[in-house]
């Protein structure tokens, strides 16, 4: 008989499907099994507190900064003062160390931001601390020396409050800040990488002083900046003629600024309309086409991923978000792979606590490849962004953990396995696209030992419809089948 026991991953890139082989006597007899098998892997845990500090920091809203096989991150919260840390770790979970703690008014306190990396220098910024406490600017190497703090925000002209990643243009480091003094609707802001020529490009107007929270040109960006030659774009999280954001884009010099898009008002019935509302997370481009998701609004009232070109021409909202089978409320930036589209749903799914998506760049093919598993007490709460390496993603969560103060994780998504068999044959294939991911180039391998296993390639695949399949001939040994690349 055929048995099928499981599908689990080796490494990053090597999938084991393990059965065994008899001869069929029965003429004609088939089976057919099939498996889709992922690989959700909680490389690191935040440790609980001890008062509000702890050895390696708390509570990450940041995804992470991937640099060969070390990930780059920051928390929120813990650490030797209580104030974040900014971490490193390689990316099978191993070597965790702190490479800052952060001391509060002197530096900064709480960086809600991801890292981006030069040199051998990490940039970031923190949300609070600095010397009027409205957060700073600061670099660091990645060996944890050399740490200064190259911007204090004052609450004034400059704002405050920065909570997205930088972007780097030459020596030059462009952000934005949420609100503080000033117009309280945020900035976009540029300084040099050794802390000076700081620059306000330009500020947010006020808004209406209630909800909806309105303007003529945005307010409060949560969002990184994309840059593409000498423009920079961005998302701003409210304001707008209706109150719920917009994409605008301006020149690097602070000149030009436009609203590329502004998210129309939502019905009063459930929230919904036709393109979404409150982009709280960063834009992607690809070519000539921006694309990001609104954390509410659509159809569905759950928010949506949408596309517009870089001149605010051709919008279009791609996947409106219902809730239970696909998720809803996606508060992060999206990762392009090829013409493949993946991001995180913050809550819905078939948990409700959310979900990993994956749709094409056309709008086409929209995939749920991972429910998040109910936890015990509150949401995970999935504010990172993902970051894409060697066919895995990785990111943080918020929350829980064997400390209950967050985790990194890793999730890689093995194809479909499918086996038929037929007198004297079994079939094994796989979809050569799942998920997204192309699976063309990987190499169907067997063994009869995996005490001391060697591997051999199974006879050349046939590929067909969109599927790679080997046909191998049934024996009375054990075999133990695995994807190789």
């Amino acid at each position: 008989m055929l048995q099928f026991m499981r599908a689990r991953l080796l490494t990053p890139m090597r999938w084991l499907l393990v059965f065994s082989l008899a001869i069929w006597s029965t003429i004609g007899l088939m089976l057919c099994a099939s498996v889709t098998a992922q690989s959700f892997t909680t490389l690191h845990s935040f440790s609980s507190f001890s008062g509000s500090t702890n050895s390696d920091g708390a509570n990450p809203f940041a995804g992470l900064l991937s640099s060969g096989n070390i990930l780059y991150g920051t928390s929120s919260g813990g650490g030797g003062s209580g104030n974040g840390t900014v971490f490193a770790l390689r990316n099978d979970g191993n070597g965790l160390a702190t490479l800052h703690d952060f001391t509060g008014l002197n530096e900064g306190a709480s960086p809600r931001a991801g890292l981006i990396l030069s040199g051998d220098t990490l940039y970031g910024t923190t949300t609070l601390g600095g010397r009027s406490n409205f957060g700073s600017v600061f670099a660091l190497r990645i060996d944890g020396t050399a740490f200064a703090t190259l911007h204090h925000f004052t609450g004034l002209s400059d704002e405050g409050f920065p909570s997205a990643a930088l972007v780097l243009s030459g020596d030059t480091l462009y952000g934005t800040t949420v609100g503080g003094g000033g117009s309280g609707s945020g900035t976009v802001f540029a300084v040099s990488t050794n802390g000076a020529n700081f620059t306000n490009l330009y500020a947010f107007t006020p808004t209406t002083v209630s909800s909806p929270f309105s303007n003529n040109d945005g307010a409060w960006p949560l969002g990184a900046l994309t840059q593409s030659g000498n423009t920079l774009y961005g998302t701003t999280s409210s304001g707008g003629v209706p109150g719920n954001g917009t994409v605008f884009a301006i020149n690097k010099d602070g000149t030009g600024f436009s609203i590329l898009h502004t998210f129309t008002t939502p019905s009063s019935y459930q929230n919904t309309n036709s393109d979404g509302a409150i982009p709280r997370a960063s834009l992607v481009l690809s070519g000539d086409t921006l694309y990001g998701t609104t954390a509410f609004g659509g159809f569905f009232g759950g928010g949506t991923v949408f596309a517009l070109r870089t001149d605010g021409t051709g919008f279009t909202s791609l996947h409106h978000f219902t809730g239970p089978s696909d998720g809803s409320e996606p508060r992060t930036a999206l990762v392009l792979s090829g013409n493949t589209l993946y991001g995180v749903a913050n809550s819905g799914g078939t948990t409700g606590f959310g979900t990993v998506f994956a749709l094409s760049t056309n709008g086409m093919g929209f995939t749920t490849i991972y429910n998040f598993p109910r936890p015990d007490g509150e949401p995970h709460q999935f504010y990172s962004d993902l970051s894409f390496t060697g066919g895995t993603l990785y990111g943080t969560t918020l929350m829980h953990g064997s400390g209950g103060n967050g985790t990194v994780f890793s999730l890689s998504f093995p194809p479909q396995l499918t086996i038929t068999s037929s007198e004297g044959t079994t079939v094994v294939s796989w979809r050569a696209l799942y998920a997204g991911f192309d699976y063309t180039g990987f190499t169907l391998q067997s063994t009869t030992n995996l005490g001391s296993p060697v591997w051999e390639n199974t006879p050349p695949p046939v590929v067909a419809g969109g599927w790679i399949a080997v046909t191998n001939p049934i024996s009375s040994a054990e075999h133990f089948f695995r994807l190789s690349q």
